[in-house]
């Protein structure tokens, strides 16, 4: 065997671990599911197979696409808001003083607790009856609202919740942006006299736009596969609307047992979150060759 033959059969076995674990936890259940989703099954395993019925069942649930619709408005709700907030907060804390350091980790501390933490903590704070909102709405002699029992109150709950929850890793991906940003730029807008105003749109913005793309690109995938908040703050009410597609498939699969009528819906939104990436992706490389 070839010295050449020697290396490259080592560097596969150098691999060889990460690419059986990558196998067995992604490549491998992504198929499984296909294979699921074509079939009628339950928990105990068997069933038949039943082709595209699974999916033509979920185009005609009006469950399924509400959740779909429910899903696209917090996403909507949530990623633009979050975007711009994180920026805002970067931008004011991105300087070497002991003040921003304090702030930049209180920003942060959201971040590391659990969805179960974070669903208790606004629990209190929007129960109508006894929540932190509820007690300042009553002291200024206003009705309570009902925020997650309430139907045009229950996602935009959840919206705030989620920002709350997810502004600390934007804002940290903001902050590593901005600190690799040449100094010399700044100084060439001072020595032009350009304002701060121009100096956002001119420098900073045109400098963070692959962070920016990272960004939205990360959170709209995470909030289109939102769940946790959903589940525990409102259990996908009042009457199904806060439902998300992920909260639609827990309660199929591990309410109603039906594995395959699941695995038909987590390949739809899978599809659905491929196609939204790759587009973002395909915009965002489109307008950087326009540039050019």
């Amino acid at each position: 065997m070839s010295a050449r033959a020697e290396r490259s059969w080592g560097g596969l076995l150098f691999v060889a671990p990460f690419l059986s674990l990558y196998l067995l936890i992604l490549v491998f259940p992504l198929f499984k599911g296909v294979w699921l989703s074509l079939r009628r099954v339950d928990l105990f395993g068997g069933g038949e197979f039943v082709g595209l019925a699974n999916y033509g069942r979920l185009f005609a649930d009006p469950v399924f696409l509400q959740s779909l619709v429910n899903t696209f408005i917090l996403t909507l709700m949530v990623v633009p808001l979050l975007t711009i907030l994180a920026l805002a907060l970067a931008l004011a804390l991105n300087r070497a003083t002991r003040g921003a350091a304090i702030f930049r980790g209180i920003f942060f501390s959201s971040a590391v607790l659990s969805v179960t933490i974070v669903t208790l903590i606004w629990r209190f704070i929007l129960a109508p009856d006894a929540g932190l909102l509820g007690e300042l709405w009553t002291a200024l002699g206003w009705e309570p609202l009902p925020f997650l029992s309430h139907p045009d109150l229950a996602l935009p709950a959840l919206a705030l919740t989620t920002i709350w929850w997810s502004l600390g890793l934007p804002m940290l991906l903001f902050l590593a942006g901005l600190q690799q940003i040449p100094e010399d730029m700044y100084e060439a807008a001072a020595l032009d006299r350009a304002s701060r105003w121009t100096t956002l749109w001119r420098v900073t913005l045109p400098s963070l736009r692959r962070t920016l793309i990272l960004v939205v690109m990360l959170q709209t995938a995470a909030q289109l596969q939102l769940f946790g908040q959903a589940q525990l703050l409102t259990a996908g009410g009042p009457s199904g609307a806060s439902r998300t597609t992920v909260l639609f498939l827990f309660e199929v699969a591990f309410g109603r047992w039906e594995l395959g009528y699941a695995s038909a819906a987590a390949e739809i939104l899978f599809v659905i979150i491929l196609a939204v990436t790759l587009t973002q992706y395909w915009l965002t490389s489109r307008s950087d060759a326009d540039g050019r």
